[in-house]
C-alpha cells in the first residue's frame, strides 16, 4: 500500500500564487461588501434628510394658515384644507390633540377614526424629555417610519402632528445591482488577469531563490566558494543574495582565524616543550656556580676577579633564559575558568597600587560593579595594560595614564589611556599577535595573554590610537545581572 506524506511542504511558487489569487478574491469581496454598506448608508442619511425636510415645510404650511385664519385650535381647520396641504407636500399626516386623541387626519383609514390614539410611550417622550421630535420605526407594512413633532402657535404647544414616511429604494438598489453586476465582471476578467501574473511572478521569484538554494548547498567552511552575480533582482532578493556574499566572506575570515587558532595552539604546545627542557637545567646550575664561587679560594686575586665575572656573567644568562622559559610558560597556560564574585571597582584599585604612581588617574561611576571572574586573572590583565601604557610614553614627555571603570546594562568596560607614542598603523594588526613586541626586551606575550583571558571569559579588548598622542584600550566582559 502506498503511504501519502501527509506533511509535504508546499512550494514557494505555489505558495505566492494561491496569496495573489486569494488577495484578488478577498479585494473585490471588500469593495463589494463596502459598496452596499456605503449604499445603505447613503440612503438611509437621504431618506432621513427628506423627511426632515417635508416635516419642516408641513409644519411652515399649517402654522401659515393657522395665523391667517386666527384660530388656536387644530381641530377647526377644515378636512379640505388637510387634503389639500396633504397634496402639495405629497405627504400624509394626522394632527393629535395634547392628550393624544386624534382631532384630524388625511389618511384614509384613519379619516373617521377619532378614537385612536398616541401610545403613551411617545407622549411621556414628549413630556419629560423636552424634545419636539420623536421618530420611530413603523409598525404599519406601507409605511418605514413615523415621525411626531409637536405644533406651536404663539409659542405654545398646541397639538402634535404625525407623518408616516415610506422609503422607496427600489430604483437604488436596481441601480446598485447593476452596479455589482459589472464589478463582478471586472473581477472575472482581473482573477483571470491575476492567474497569469501569479504564475510568472511566483516562477521569476522563486528562479533567483532555487539558484541561491543551489549555491548554499554547495558551500564549504575549508574551500573557495564562489559568491552570487544575478542582476535585476527584487529588493527582497538582492538583500539575501547580499547577506549569502556576506557570509561568503565571513566564512573566509572564519577558516583563516581557525587556521591561526590551530597553529596558535601547535605554538603553545611547543612552548610548554621548550620551557620545560630550558627550565630543568638552570636550577642546577645557578646552584653549582653559587657554591662554587663560596667555597673557592684562588691565592691570586686576578684570578678571583674573573671567575667573579664569569660567574656573574653566567648568571645573568641563567636570569635571561629563566624569564624567557617562564614567559613561554605563563602564555602556553591559558586561564583556567575560575569564577568568583568580584567588586571590579576595587580590585582594578588593587591593581593600580601595585604601580604607585602619581600620574596614574582613576575613576569610576559606581562604587560598586559585580562580576564572576577571577580575581588574579583581572588583575593580571590590568597590571599587564597598566605596564605597557607606561613604558610606551617617551622619556622627554610628562606621563599621563587615566584608567575609567564603568558599566552598562549587560558589561563591565574598562578604559586604560596613555598619552604614549601611539601605535603605527602597520602595527595595528600584529600587536595581539604571539611573540609580537616593539621593546627591547620581553617575549611580546602580553596582549596575547590579555586577548586569552577575555576570550576565556566572554570578552573583548580592543584599541583606539593615534600615532605620537597615545592609546586606548577597552576591555569588555560581562557583569553579574541582579
Amino acid at each position: 500500500m502506498k503511504i501519502i506524506n501527509s506533511n509535504r511542504k508546499t512550494s514557494l511558487s505555489s505558495r505566492i500564487f494561491y496569496y495573489m489569487i486569494l488577495l484578488v478574491l478577498v479585494a473585490s469581496i471588500l469593495i463589494a461588501a463596502i459598496t452596499i454598506i456605503q449604499f445603505n448608508k447613503q440612503s438611509k442619511e437621504y431618506h432621513e434628510q427628506r423627511l426632515e425636510r417635508k416635516e419642516h415645510h408641513l409644519i411652515l404650511n399649517l402654522n401659515y394658515f393657522l395665523s391667517e385664519s386666527e384660530t388656536e385650535r387644530l381641530d377647526s381647520i377644515p378636512q379640505n384644507k388637510i387634503n389639500e396641504i396633504t397634496e402639495i407636500h405629497e405627504i400624509p399626516f394626522e394632527l393629535y390633540s395634547l392628550q393624544g386623541n386624534l382631532l384630524k387626519s388625511s389618511i384614509f383609514e384613519s379619516k373617521n377614526n377619532f378614537e385612536k390614539i398616541i401610545s403613551p410611550e411617545i407622549l411621556t417622550f414628549f413630556q419629560k424629555e423636552n424634545e419636539t421630535r420623536y421618530v420611530e420605526d413603523s409598525d404599519d407594512s406601507k409605511y418605514s417610519k413615523s415621525s411626531y413633532n409637536l405644533i406651536y402657535n404663539n409659542k405654545t404647544a398646541i397639538g402634535i402632528i404625525h407623518m408616516p414616511y415610506y422609503m422607496d429604494d427600489s430604483l437604488s438598489r436596481n441601480e446598485l445591482k447593476s452596479f455589482l453586476m459589472n464589478l463582478g465582471i471586472v473581477y472575472i476578467n482581473m482573477l483571470l488577469i491575476s492567474f497569469v501574473f501569479a504564475y510568472f511572478l511566483s516562477n521569476y521569484i522563486t528562479k533567483s531563490l532555487t539558484r541561491i538554494s543551489q549555491k548554499i548547498k554547495t558551500t564549504k567552511l575549508n574551500e573557495e566558494n564562489a559568491k552570487i552575480d544575478i542582476e535585476k533582482t527584487p529588493m527582497e532578493v538582492s538583500i539575501l543574495i547580499d547577506s549569502y556574499n556576506a557570509m561568503i566572506d565571513d566564512l573566509e575570515e572564519s577558516a583563516i582565524k581557525l587556521a591561526k587558532s590551530e597553529r596558535e595552539t601547535a605554538w603553545r604546545e611547543m612552548a610548554k616543550q621548550v620551557a620545560h627542557e630550558i627550565k630543568n637545567p638552570l636550577t642546577p646550575m645557578r646552584l653549582t656556580i653559587q657554591s662554587f664561587e663560596k667555597n673557592f679560594n684562588p691565592g691570586d686575586g686576578k684570578n678571583k676577579n674573573k671567575i667573579k665575572d664569569l660567574s656573574k656573567s653566567l648568571i645573568e644568562q641563567i636570569d635571561t633564559m629563566s624569564s624567557i622559559a617562564t614567559a613561554f610558560s605563563n602564555f602556553a597556560n591559558m586561564p583556567e575558568q575560575k569564577r568568583e564574585l568580584l567588586n571590579v571597582v576595587e580590585v582594578v584599585q588593587i591593581a593600580l597600587d601595585i604601580f604607585d604612581k602619581d600620574y596614574v588617574e582613576y575613576t569610576t561611576e559606581n562604587d560598586e560593579i559585580l562580576t564572576l571572574f577571577d580575581r588574579t586573572q583581572l588583575i593580571r590583565v590590568v597590571t599587564n595594560l597598566l605596564n605597557n601604557a607606561i613604558q610606551a610614553i617617551p622619556e622627554d614627555r610628562d606621563p599621563m595614564i587615566f584608567v575609567k571603570v564603568h558599566s552598562n546594562k549587560k558589561n563591565v568596560v574598562i578604559n586604560i589611556q596613555d598619552n604614549g607614542n601611539g601605535i603605527l598603523e602597520k602595527n595595528k594588526t600584529k600587536i595581539f599577535e604571539p611573540s609580537f613586541t616593539t621593546k627591547s626586551s620581553g617575549m611580546g606575550l602580553g596582549l596575547s595573554m590579555i586577548q586569552s583571558i577575555m576570550k576565556a571569559y566572554n570578552g573583548s579588548i580592543t584599541f583606539k590610537t593615534k600615532e605620537n598622542q597615545g592609546t586606548t584600550f577597552n576591555v569588555v566582559f560581562p557583569k553579574k545581572l541582579k
